[in-house]
């Protein structure tokens, strides 16, 4: 059973997502929180799988309330945010979010979402994440900050990270390098610890920071 706890300042909003997950036989609302603060206590006490988190709240928002979050619990964070390219929600992803979805998402995507988080994974949407990131890394000092860290990586490590920057899937990363699923997986937790990122949503912004992979290029 996966445990979410739902985080939203608004009560339609909060209750509603808490009812769709609620009917899914896999999935269990432990909790919900109206403001920051209280998502991160309840985090903390009730130790969810996956916390649904809003960006903009009154008091602590759902930024700090999101790295306090992912440094104090092991609980997996999804960004929740009416726009696509809300600057809050690259913040977001750089204080450990898992990844973000549109609050106009449809209910069982919402649900499925989740389901891919609480296996650890990272939802990251081709058109909409790598957009996000291409617009908001492009602030002035963002890229090359994490260059030298690049180093550690082998090439086919590099390679596999500049892919996984398009937004690939795991069977498609084995497609394209010509290795299966299994080798995949096993250069993405190589990548993930030599560089000490929590997973691949970090990942991918760890690549356009770095300069690995540059704005607008395939």
């Amino acid at each position: 059973m996966i445990r979410v706890l739902v985080a939203d300042d608004q009560d339609l909003f909060r209750a509603g997502f808490a009812m769709i997950l609620g009917v899914q036989p896999d999935i269990e609302v432990v909790g919900e929180a109206a403001d920051g603060e209280a998502a991160v206590a309840q985090a903390v006490r009730l130790r969810p799988d996956v916390v649904l988190m809003d960006v903009q709240m009154p008091g602590t928002d759902g930024i700090d309330a999101t790295a306090r979050i992912c440094a104090e619990t092991d609980a997996r964070v999804l960004v929740l945010t009416m726009f696509d390219l809300d600057d809050y929600v690259y913040d977001a992803l750089r204080a450990g979010a898992s990844g973000f979805l549109l609050k106009d998402i449809r209910r069982q995507e919402l649900a499925d979402a989740v389901r891919v988080v609480a296996r650890g994974e990272a939802l990251l949407a081709p058109t909409v994440t790598r957009r996000l990131v291409e617009t908001l890394v492009r602030r002035p000092g963002a890229v090359h900050r994490a260059s030298s860290r690049l180093s550690g990586l082998t090439e086919r490590e590099t390679e596999t990270l500049r892919l996984m920057a398009q937004g690939l899937s795991n069977g498609e990363l084995a497609e394209r390098l010509v290795v299966s699923e299994h080798t995949v997986k096993t250069h993405v937790s190589r990548i993930l610890t030599k560089l000490g990122l929590r997973d691949r949503v970090q990942a991918v912004v760890f690549a356009y920071e770095s300069g690995l992979v540059v704005p607008g290029e395939e």
